[in-house]
């Protein structure tokens, strides 16, 4: 196969991993053509210098991409809109990026007339999952090159990475000192690995990047309003925006009062567990106003289901699968639920929580005659006797019948 592939799109972030695999690839690849891709999600100033480093480390050619307000209007919103979260705690921030780096990789070998995509994730972990299951099921017919499954890629560690980059005089970031596996965007960062590997660790207060230590936030409570159409975010405070502008306000905002900051033990696709802490400022600040719009908005049975799904959405996302069918079909299901979504919420930001101040819809089914303690005319009481006996008859039935057998 090797012998076959003409030329290659790698995935390619300029981090670790992806910098050490270019030269990799030209070493191990002879005459192949490498085009480096690179996604602009929202990565702060990840990204500056990235055509001269991923050139100076061995690409043929180099293409960015801007990706960041389609990544929060086509991806991170309507996962947001589902209720997404991955084991109570993962908002699924670098899961719900990779089908979309995937997807335009796969674009752009197609304009290029490449035929190999490849990417720098081991074999440990999700995300070769995630990149070679958008691979699939967009284009089928392309090769998979991942080195870390290669049996001649000898760098079977962060150090050795960091050995291998230095011998090939290409810049890393990383030190042995300094050897964090973070990835960051527009939703949130993760932190992995050094001494978070062990779970008896507590992360450290330097560990932040995107938000302050809950002990150095602010004494005093922030508001913030959050407008929304149909379980999309519009506004904040009163200012429509951009989608990806949007999630760029509620970072700065909470993350100056430490929201989103989580630290967890998942299970990984693969079946290991890991231990992971993740920053998402803006993203819990949006999921705790939606979540509080359609306490008011959808109806019993409804939110009901909606709250089910979610979790299977959750894991659709955090399994690699934005492009099955399932979850296609889950968001129409979605889209139909979030309907009557719209509104403003009013939440309060202090040390580390986000709460629900206020909430108001036009399209409420929240009634306060009905919910008031004072019985009025338009609810009677003795109506609840009836219902009462036909809704605990499967419950006495069951008693009756064990007591005649005591």
């Amino acid at each position: 196969m090797v012998d076959t592939i003409k030329k290659i799109v790698l995935a390619y972030s300029g981090g670790l991993d992806t910098s050490v695999i270019l030269p990799w690839l030209k070493d191990h690849y002879a005459g192949c053509r490498i085009i480096a891709f690179a996604a602009e999600l929202g990565q702060g100033d990840e990204l500056a210098g990235i055509r001269k480093k991923a050139i100076a480390s061995g690409a043929d050619q180099c293409v960015v991409r801007d990706l960041r307000e389609e990544f929060a209007r086509d991806y991170c919103f309507p996962m947001l809109r589902a209720g997404a979260v991955y084991e109570h705690h993962y908002l699924l921030g670098t899961a719900i990026a990779r089908p979309l780096i995937a997807k335009h990789q796969v674009e752009v070998a197609h304009q290029e007339g490449a035929d190999a995509v490849a990417h720098g994730a081991t074999g440990k972990g999700n995300d070769q999952v995630r990149f070679e299951l958008t691979y699939m099921a967009l284009d089928p017919d392309l090769k998979i090159v991942a080195p870390w499954k290669d049996e001649r890629f000898q760098l079977r560690s962060r150090e050795a990475a960091i050995a291998y980059a230095k011998e090939k005089g290409v810049p890393v970031s990383q030190t042995v000192k300094k050897i964090y596996s973070r990835d960051r965007n527009l939703w949130h960062i993760s932190h992995e690995g050094a001494d978070l590997e062990d779970p008896a660790n507590e992360p450290k207060d330097d560990l932040w990047v995107m938000s302050v230590p809950v002990s150095k936030a602010p004494g005093k409570a922030e508001l913030v309003n959050v407008d929304f159409d149909a379980g999309a975010p519009v506004a904040i405070n009163g200012h429509r925006l951009a989608a990806h502008t949007i999630i760029e306000r509620l970072n700065a905002i909470g993350g100056r009062h430490a929201v989103g900051q989580s630290d967890l033990v998942e299970n990984r696709l693969v079946g290991m567990k890991s231990r992971g802490a993740y920053e998402t400022p803006g993203g819990t600040i949006l999921l705790t106003a939606i979540r509080s719009l359609e306490s008011i908005c959808l109806e019993r049975d409804l939110l009901h289901c909606k709250q089910q799904l979610a979790l299977k959405y959750a894991e659709l996302v955090y399994y690699g699968q934005w492009f099955h069918p399932l979850r296609e079909a889950l968001d129409a299901f979605m889209a139909s639920a979030a309907q009557r979504v719209t509104g403003r919420v009013k939440l309060r930001l202090f040390k580390g929580r986000v709460t629900v101040a206020s909430v108001h819809s036009p399209q409420s089914l929240y009634q306060k005659n009905l919910a008031s303690f004072t019985m009025g005319g338009e609810y009677d009481g003795k109506d609840a006797i009836g219902f009462i006996r036909l809704f605990g008859l499967p419950m006495k039935a069951h008693a009756m019948a064990n007591r005649r057998r005591l």
